[in-house]
């Protein structure tokens, strides 16, 4: 696995599918700011091309299997909800508050245990981090802007959570 985090505007991803599945992606992209095209099933290659992801629910594994070779055969990274060998990539378990974003993966082993633990954090990080996240990175900015260096700033940093208790 390779956890990275995407930059949503520069990020050219779609959607395709049905039902509940499709609803909970468009949620989870929606959330991330990705601004996701809703495609048909029928998708025409050309409308495929050009995209970096591409993210199918709630559909079959046989449409899922050839809508997910006709866009690698793109270049197109492929999300395949709930089957994880036709997937490029999955989405771990979020916490968000804010620009505060928590993950948890199993690597798609076990589905049930990233939900838990996702819950954990969720409740051990409750909705003023998104304040705290908010204040502590205009602290970090006017730090950098005194000429502090990288290693002092993440000092200051350290230094104010013990201070507030936050961990």
């Amino acid at each position: 696995m390779l956890p990275i985090t995407l930059t949503p505007h520069r990020l050219k991803a779609a959607l395709i599918g049905q039902g509940d599945a499709l609803v909970r992606r468009q949620a989870l992209l929606s959330e991330a700011e990705v601004e996701a095209r809703l495609l048909p099933q029928d998708v025409p290659d050309e409308a495929l091309a050009g995209l970096n992801l591409l993210f199918v629910a709630g559909l079959d594994e046989g449409e899922s299997r050839a809508l997910a070779t006709r866009a690698r055969a793109l270049n197109v990274l492929v999300n395949i909800e709930d089957v994880l060998p036709l997937c490029d990539f999955h989405v771990p378990a979020i916490v968000r508050r804010g620009d505060l974003l928590l993950t948890v993966s199993t690597g798609g082993q076990v589905p049930g245990l990233s939900r838990r633990l996702r819950e954990d954090l969720a409740d051990q990080f409750g909705p003023e981090w998104t304040a705290r996240l908010r204040n502590l990175a205009k602290a970090r900015a006017r730090w950098r802007s005194e000429g502090m260096t990288m290693s002092e700033v993440s000092q200051m940093v350290r230094a104010h959570v013990e201070r507030e208790g936050w961990l």
